[in-house]
């Protein structure tokens, strides 16, 4: 951020940056997922203090006074305006207590240096947290399990426990400011719930209840050819491998009907008949192997996987089967629905 003051040639009245950027710094880089660290309480809450700042700097002759007043109004402003960002507090002191060199730049105090500042801190926080440390950054709200089915918050058993909801109305009696959001402790309060049955349960493993032996294609395997056997065999889904049998892809019913043209006058068995067929032509211009029409990436998981861990896949995320490698990342099964509920039974009787 100074090194960009630098190169916008600020007048000397003007500083480089405001020390409160170290605290914003330490928020928004080592606590992302914090909602005070989010893009609107990060620029709303530096902006907004500051500006009190000025005008209590100006109005209030008293140091001792105008601090009191410039540090609550704007926690007051932004608890209001649902900005909370602590570091905010600090810049509105600013221009109370640095005298007259900042009082008289006036308002232009809050575009140089306090917004240059920030949108570098902004730009940098999305660089850094998202490319860099692959972290969700700005973190968007999560949904409640209730209405949608492929929410990543996972409840073990729909039995009376606690719920997103049960947290919310929690969070709302509490009469302090909790840092953290509802999802992220949703989502640590299932992820417990997660550990616990695994520590008392039998270690049972994806190996355990797979099923072997499962019949798969190859990214150049005709589809018609991929459909046949699906209907010989009534199957569902099938692996798409490679030479290693490494998993490359996969097909469902689904990806064969979302070929289909449906805006022909034929029926849907002729139309779904034409686009199995093989063109007997050199060109063409519909999909003719597995690889054309499979879904890629796939989400896969070792064979010594504790079947526990497939509950968000086979539940919520809305997955009805899931590949299953060894360590050197070839296919060696995979386990259905139906595997793991059997399973998960077995686990409750004992």
């Amino acid at each position: 951020m100074a090194w960009v003051s630098q190169q916008f040639t600020l007048p000397t009245a003007y500083p480089m940056l405001i020390a409160s950027m170290g605290a914003s710094a330490v928020i928004v880089f080592i606590i992302p997922n914090s909602p005070l660290a989010q893009p609107w309480p990060l620029v709303g809450g530096q902006l907004v203090s500051t500006a009190i700042g000025i005008v209590c700097a100006q109005i209030v002759s008293d140091t001792a006074f105008a601090s009191a007043f410039a540090v609550g109004g704007s926690v007051l402003a932004m608890l209001l305006l649902r900005c909370l960002h602590p570091p905010g507090a600090a810049s509105a002191l600013t221009p109370v207590i640095s005298g007259d060199s900042i009082v008289s730049l006036g308002y232009g105090f809050v575009l140089l240096p306090v917004s240059l500042n920030i949108a570098v801190m902004l730009v940098l926080a999305i660089v850094v947290n998202r490319w860099l440390l692959r972290h969700e950054y700005p973190t968007r709200p999560r949904k409640s399990y209730k209405n949608s089915t492929h929410d990543p918050i996972v409840e073990l058993t729909q039995q009376p426990g606690i719920s997103e909801q049960d947290v919310e109305q929690v969070l709302q009696k509490m009469d302090t400011f909790m840092d953290v959001s509802t999802g992220d402790l949703s989502r640590l309060l299932a992820d417990v719930q997660m550990q616990s049955v695994k520590r008392h349960s039998t270690e049972i493993s994806c190996a355990d209840i797979m099923v072997g032996n499962v019949l798969t294609v190859e990214y150049g395997t005709d589809v018609e050819e991929a459909w046949k056997l699906m209907q010989r065999e009534n199957l569902k889904a099938l692996p798409v491998i490679d030479k290693s049998r490494r998993v490359i892809g996969i097909i469902t019913w689904h990806d064969f009907f979302k070929f289909i043209n449906m805006n022909t006058r034929e029926t849907f068995q002729e139309r779904f008949q034409a686009f199995i067929r093989r063109t007997p032509d050199i060109s063409t211009d519909k999909p003719e192997s597995v690889g054309h029409i499979m879904s890629s990436p796939v989400i896969v998981r070792a064979e010594s996987t504790h079947i526990i861990d497939l509950i968000p896949l086979l539940s919520n995320e809305g997955f009805r089967q899931i590949p299953i490698v060894n360590n050197e990342k070839r296919l060696v099964g995979m386990v259905y629905q139906a595997n793991l509920i059997a399973a998960l039974h077995l686990l409750s009787w004992h």
